[in-house]
């Protein structure tokens, strides 16, 4: 079974975490065999995100247990998160014992700080994209893909992306009819209106 870990952190922007977990959570729902998905933070309980909505965390970090994934979302609360040596360390901690990183928006940031993205292609929110090449000029900043896969490290750029990245998991880790079978169940087939 995968188990993936969604942290969740004041200021986190709602759709970076709620998109991802909408995906897992579904296809948790429809094959309870294949995957679990929990929402962590560094303290269990409410966390007011960017916008205002208060998410809860069943779990802290430190009870969380183990994890096959772990995404890291974005939003304003990644600023400060940048210049926190324990969260920075804790991040790297997790790279030694999770087969698996991933990242919605300007969660990559975190992983550049972490010294997770040096040498390696990634992306983030359009508005993030130069903070991204400045924080580790190894980085190979892809400005125009919405994920960028890297094997043990999967990047996505902003908000909505996260998504798209969840379902290229589902379509990695369990293949690409169940992704597909996921996506339906969601009716996720975007045709913007503007």
């Amino acid at each position: 079974m995968t188990r993936i870990g969604i942290l969740l952190f004041d200021r986190v922007e709602e759709l970076d975490a709620v998109g991802p977990w909408e995906v897992f959570g579904v296809w948790t729902k429809l094959f309870p065999d294949e995957a679990e998905v929990v929402a962590f933070a560094p303290r269990a309980g409410a966390v007011r995100a960017s916008k205002g909505l208060t998410l809860h965390a069943d779990r802290s970090a430190a009870d969380v247990g183990h994890l096959d994934v772990f995404l890291h979302p974005g939003g304003a609360g990644t600023r400060p998160q940048l210049k926190d040596p324990d969260h920075l360390a804790w991040v790297r901690d997790l790279r030694g014992r999770v087969p698996l990183m991933t990242s919605v928006c300007t969660g990559s940031l975190v992983l550049a700080a972490a010294g997770l993205l040096a040498g390696r292609p990634a992306t983030t929110h359009w508005g993030a994209l130069d903070l991204l090449a400045e924080l580790d000029p190894t980085i190979d900043v892809r400005r125009e893909e919405r994920f960028v896969d890297d094997g043990d490290v999967v990047t996505s750029s902003g908000v909505s992306a996260g998504i798209d990245m969840a379902l290229h998991l589902v379509a990695r880790l369990a293949g690409v009819e169940r992704a597909r079978e996921v996506r339906r169940h969601m009716q996720y087939d975007p045709e913007p209106p503007v």
